[in-house]
């Protein structure tokens, strides 16, 4: 690993400078490789960046809600009585990851943020004992348990499959059930496979006693939250746990009546879900209020970052660039095989475009269409995107920055270990979509 770190440390910039290279690169190639002319990448560019603020919002709602529920006091003293279960480093590599992919089964932010607050404390408690770890390690075992999360409950691809309406649901002229995607046997036995193949490969690249351990150099514990005065009659409706455990009944509530009647999962339905747990677990507004404002400062870069990958977006289809990413693939590809060259493309497009729900929208009728071309079943084709669009984030840092902004270190320091997850994940996604591709 040494090399790919010394590569990392020296070249990787910021996720911001990286977002403009890239789309300094995706302009070039949309010159070369398409029809297109300066003005109409110019303006694709530009017509781009707004084309996916509801989305964005959506986004920045999951890892708000995520990051505020991983913050309220119960989950809180859950992750330090988890915190204390490791007690050698390899045993904090392997169950921090571990954890993380769970929380990431569950929903993304969540992961992302779980990860983050359980590798400090995790580190926090170990050292407390004298005892040594190489905390970017421990950061990126955190980050790699993202590598599951389309799998799982907030996937935002099966999600779009399943909700009438959607424009996957509209070009197939029917929903795809969830329990042929993201509930099928053959998807839950590769995201346990994939938790075992990760979790050695990090164990096999832990550090050994020998070599120079990159410790936590701040204090990873919270310092006590002040209690909020109660003065007023204001103050006291602010202290009252009433207000909130009434929206969150209210919430519930909803969300009891929007199954009954035969509701699906949908990205809205999983932040109104989490939402409910927020008011739910609060012991009232003056906490609410403090858990929304430390989580809004983790939303700030993906914000700012969000519209100029939109903008990338934008100029890979008004060049129509994505469309021969994916086509060469494609051309290539046999019914066995279209799986595993859907997932290669997938990888390839997320390195460009790191939204799931984004790369969905474009990417998603080009591979449902080949699919139907090739006999394959379009379950196949929307998993195989979803484990594209997860498996390269582990070398592309846009999503790492929340974590990253908890765990207080650069995506350098973690992307030489993040890239063993690229490669132990993505020989488990393969296997997995050839054999499904062979049935």
């Amino acid at each position: 690993m040494r090399p790919i770190n010394t590569l990392v440390e020296r070249y990787i910039p910021s996720a911001l400078v990286f977002v403009i290279v890239l789309t300094i690169v995706v302009a070039v190639l949309a010159l070369t490789l398409t029809d297109s002319g300066p003005v109409d990448v110019i303006r694709s560019w530009g017509d781009g960046l707004a084309g996916l603020l509801a989305f964005m919002t959506q986004m920045a709602l999951v890892l708000l809600l995520g990051h505020a529920l991983a913050n309220t006091s119960p989950v809180h003293r859950l992750l330090t009585r988890l915190g204390g279960i490791p007690r050698s480093p390899l045993q904090a590599y392997v169950f921090v990851f571990v954890v993380a992919s769970l929380a990431s089964l569950i929903t993304w932010g969540l992961g992302l943020v779980v990860g983050g607050l359980l590798a400090k404390e995790v580190a926090a408690q170990l050292r407390a004992r004298g005892v040594k770890l190489h905390f970017p390690l421990l950061v990126a075992a955190g980050y790699s348990g993202f590598v599951v999360w389309h799998m799982g409950y907030s996937g935002s691809g099966p999600l779009t499959a399943a909700t009438e309406g959607s424009f996957l649901a509209e070009q197939l002229g029917r929903t795809i059930p969830l329990s042929d995607t993201m509930f099928s046997p053959w998807n839950i036995a590769a995201a346990g496979a994939t938790i075992v193949v990760v979790a050695l490969a990090l164990a096999l690249v832990a550090p050994k006693r020998t070599a120079p351990i990159f410790e936590l150099e701040f204090d990873a514990r919270d310092k006590a939250v002040a209690e909020e005065d109660v003065v007023t009659p204001a103050d006291r409706l602010d202290a009252s746990r009433i207000l909130t455990l009434l929206v969150g009944l209210a919430l519930v509530a909803y969300l009891v009546i929007h199954f009954s009647e035969g509701g699906t999962l949908t990205l809205d339905i999983v932040n109104w879900s989490f939402l409910a747990l927020i008011f739910l677990l609060v012991r009232n507004p003056f906490e609410l209020i403090r858990l929304t404002r430390n989580a809004a400062s983790n939303v700030g870069d993906i914000l700012l970052q969000f519209p100029l990958y939109a903008g990338i977006l934008g100029m890979m289809v008004g060049s129509g660039l994505i469309g021969v990413f994916s086509d060469f693939f494609v051309s290539v590809s046999t019914p066995q095989t279209f799986g595993m060259m859907a997932l290669l493309s997938a990888g390839l497009v997320n390195f460009f475009v790191p939204s799931g729900g984004g790369q969905f929208a474009v990417q998603g009728p080009i591979m449902l269409d080949a699919a139907g071309r090739l006999g394959v079943d379009p379950s196949v084709a929307i998993m195989a995107v979803s484990y594209g669009d997860q498996w390269t984030n582990m070398i592309q840092p846009f999503w790492a920055l929340p974590l990253l902004a908890i765990a207080g270190l650069k995506m350098r320091d973690i992307l030489g270990y993040t890239t063993i997850t690229f490669v132990a994940a993505g020989l488990v996604f393969c296997a997995t979509l050839l054999i499904v591709g062979a049935g």
